[in-house]
């Protein structure tokens, strides 16, 4: 699992930025499933989600920070019980020791690029080198150390998660490449009042120095945060002198461009370039270490009977709609990319429309491996879509979804997403709907919640989201009586 890698930077899903060739190979060896989502597009409720198969309501885990209750019942507890031996290297970010885990070399809360701390089996350890490699090192030594016993890992990169710090051999790449805007890149949030108080604009709210990486602390028409500075360096100390010299002269040359600039709009726009040159360049990273592993798995002979599953702990806005982050309803980050690969299993090249969730990822690992999944799991066994079993009861046609931070000025929402309408409810602290047709307008750039001709779907697609509200148990009084 990658943390805040977007679909839209996945060659398997068509991507105009990159290519992934190693990661797609999993997509082509296997499934790809067109579309999947989260419950909640925030870092640490969706890994709670995937360790439990439950919404956030009850795992827990409604927002970053939360502290995640390892007594419960969790994906890798079940699995030791069936003879598995367990692990998870690399990002944890549930503030909690991990338990259920025989093993586990995690990175402090969000970690670091350069030489990081982890905490392995309990203890501070110091790595030298780049993180991405390192979390793949560790995974590799770990499979290495199975011997032919059944295994459960969870491989938890930290890439490409902000401030995105790029291994030293790739900060020449994407240098000459001009990214074109998103089509709602210059949303102007008419009628969405959430839209209008967030704080997750590459406008207005990105770092000249924390995210863009310019070496200036009195650049004009510029946010500058007062932390800035200092959480910069703090993720360059890993840097020994010969290594900060090549990372200092790659981001003076782009100082140099940056002092050209003129105007707001000029600005915006090489932020959003600055951006994703860092952002792709992580992936790049990754990719080669995904590469990695399954060439490993290749030439151990274990390839043939190994399960295995590419995702993020939810998807990403590269300037869609104007913003960086995630955490909306709204397609971008709602969206994530799944891919499984299982030979002899799972047919080869499929690509699979059905809607999935993040929740679907536990019980369906049970199943592909044998293990009746728990009645209290939420998600349902993606097993018969991917061997073409007969389906026991009929597969949704809608997901529902529910986010509580409000951090960066964000509101809380649930909503309902089907194939042709997304209804959002924004309830704290504004009291605010909206509603999309997703068939007229699939950049979600015009709320029609207000249209008299949506006034009939409106009340259909209300009593569908009380139906799910009821079926995930999922109707507590605080955030329902806006209603």
């Amino acid at each position: 699992m990658a943390d805040d890698h977007a679909y839209q930077a996945l060659g398997a899903y068509g991507s105009r930025l990159i290519k992934t060739p190693n990661i797609d190979r999993i997509a082509k060896e296997g499934a790809l499933m067109q579309s999947a989502y989260v419950t909640n597009s925030v870092c640490s409720p969706s890994r709670a989600v995937i360790l439990t198969g439950k919404y956030s309501h009850l795992n827990g885990m409604k927002d970053n920070g939360t502290y995640f209750n390892g007594a419960q019942q969790t994906l890798p507890k079940i699995f030791k019980q069936y003879g598995y031996n367990t692990a998870i290297v690399g990002k944890w970010h549930l503030f909690s020791q991990p338990t259920g885990f025989d093993y586990w070399n995690i990175l402090p809360d969000q970690g670091h690029y350069y030489s990081p701390h982890f905490f392995k089996n309990g203890k501070d350890t110091v790595y030298k080198g780049y993180v991405t490699d390192i979390i793949t090192d560790m995974a590799i030594n770990w499979i290495g150390e199975q011997k032919g016993k059944p295994f459960f890992l969870m491989l938890h990169h930290k890439a490409p998660h902000r401030n995105a710090m790029p291994p030293l051999k790739y900060l020449d790449k994407f240098s000459n490449v001009k990214f074109p805007l998103p089509y709602s890149f210059y949303d102007d949030y008419a009628n969405k009042p959430a839209l209008q108080r967030q704080s997750i604009t590459m406008k207005n709210d990105l770092d000249i120095r924390y995210d863009t990486k310019i070496p200036c602390d009195t650049c004009p028409v510029t946010k500058i945060n007062e932390w800035a500075p200092g959480e910069y360096e703090k993720e360059l100390v890993g840097l020994n002198p010969t290594e900060r010299k090549i990372w200092d002269a790659a981001y003076q040359k782009e100082y140099e461009k940056f002092k050209k600039l003129h105007t707001k709009d000029e600005i915006t726009r090489f932020q959003y370039q600055r951006y994703l040159e860092d952002y792709l360049r992580c992936i790049m990273s990754l990719d080669d270490n995904v590469g990695r592993v399954l060439k490993y798995l290749d030439k151990t002979g274990l390839a043939q009977n190994t399960i295995v599953i590419y995702t993020s702990d939810q998807g990403f806005y590269l300037g869609e709609h104007g913003l960086y982050d995630k955490r909306f309803m709204y397609e971008e980050s709602f969206r994530t990319p799944m891919m499984i690969r299982y030979p002899g299993t799972v047919k080869p090249g499929n690509k699979l429309n059905q809607f999935v969730l993040n929740l679907d990822l536990a019980p369906t690992m049970l199943d592909l491996a044998g293990i009746k999944p728990p009645d209290d799991m939420q998600g349902e066994s993606m097993k018969p879509l991917l061997t073409k079993q007969p389906l026991v009861k009929k597969w949704r046609d809608e997901i529902y979804y529910h986010y509580y931070e409000l951090s960066f000025n964000l509101t809380a929402h649930y909503g309902i997403r089907t194939r042709r309408y997304a209804l959002m409810h924004f309830y704290n602290p504004l009291d605010a709907w909206e509603l999309y047709d997703l068939q007229k307008d699939p950049y979600e750039m015009k709320n029609v919640y207000n249209d008299a001709q949506y006034q009939s779907t409106i009340v259909e697609l209300k009593a569908h989201l009380k139906a799910l509200q009821v079926k995930y148990k999922d109707e507590e009084e605080s955030f329902l009586k806006k209603k």
